[in-house]
């Protein structure tokens, strides 16, 4: 305050400075006293109209500013409710400059956030859908409308961890039990005939669908093929004993034996 009574000061010095250089290039003029005063009043008219003019620029940045501070707050009220934090509390202190300077800081902060969380769940939403598409089950249960808590978001990546593991657990499952029944086919001699064998032993492995259905169908089909196979093994040794009895009721020489043995 000092400072602007100082400036004050030597504005008015200034002013009367000018109105003497005015007064005294009238004089030498000739100009008569009643023109000089109407000239003074033209002066005075000017000064205040440029003051007028300053005070209401002035008038309208406080305006701006109290404007801005309310939107602010009001914004910050939606932004508190929507990343579900404490209400919002005003430090009523400081000037009307810092004060807006500080909301609007506070604006941009919340709204990075709230930014972020809303990317962060989209794309814990893709994954959430490649790996549903995967393993056929049902998506997470979450608001998309709304912005999640970071409790949500938590729970949200460690259903997904959760998810990604029992897929590896079911692709290996897939891949060992495929395995097995490519050998058990080419052992039996036999091709896949249904649409499932097919999928199983001609798509690729990305390609397969790890449903809880389709890995027990996976089962069911690797426990045929086996039981075929001992089927067929113990019709096999149920025929070499009655080929072994007939070659000794025949009494077939051990060289054709030998010889028809490897068939």
């Amino acid at each position: 305050h000092a400072l602007s009574e100082i400036l004050a000061a030597e504005t008015v010095s200034c002013l009367n400075q000018a109105m003497a250089v005015l007064q005294d290039i009238w004089d030498e003029i000739g100009i008569p006293e009643k023109q000089q005063l109407e000239r003074t009043e033209a002066v005075k008219k000017h000064i205040e109209s440029l003051l007028d003019m300053m005070i209401s620029e002035e008038k309208n940045l406080k305006e701006y500013l109290l404007n801005s501070i309310a939107v602010c707050r009001k914004e910050l009220d939606t932004l508190h409710r929507e990343l579900q934090l404490a209400p919002f509390e005003v430090e009523e202190q400081g000037t009307i400059l810092q004060m807006e300077k500080d909301l609007r800081a506070r604006v941009q902060v919340l709204l990075k956030q709230k930014r972020d969380r809303k990317q962060e769940l989209e794309s814990l939403q893709e994954r959430d859908r490649d790996l549903c598409d995967i393993l056929c089950t049902a998506p997470f249960r979450i608001d998309s409308n709304a912005v999640p808590s970071l409790e949500d978001l938590d729970r949200y990546r460690r259903h997904l961890a959760s998810l990604s593991t029992e897929k590896e657990q079911r692709q290996e499952q897939f891949v060992s039990t495929k395995q097995q029944i490519i050998l058990l086919m080419e052992e039996l001699d036999r091709s896949p005939d249904t649409s499932f064998e097919q999928d199983v032993v001609c798509k690729d492995d990305e390609a397969f669908c790890l449903s809880e259905d389709n890995i027990a169908a996976l089962q069911n089909l690797l426990q045929q093929l086996e039981a075929q196979r001992s089927q067929n093994e113990a019709a096999c040794t149920e025929l070499r004993s009655r080929i072994t009895l007939l070659w000794e009721r025949l009494q077939v020489p051990v060289e054709e034996r030998e010889s028809s043995a490897v068939h």
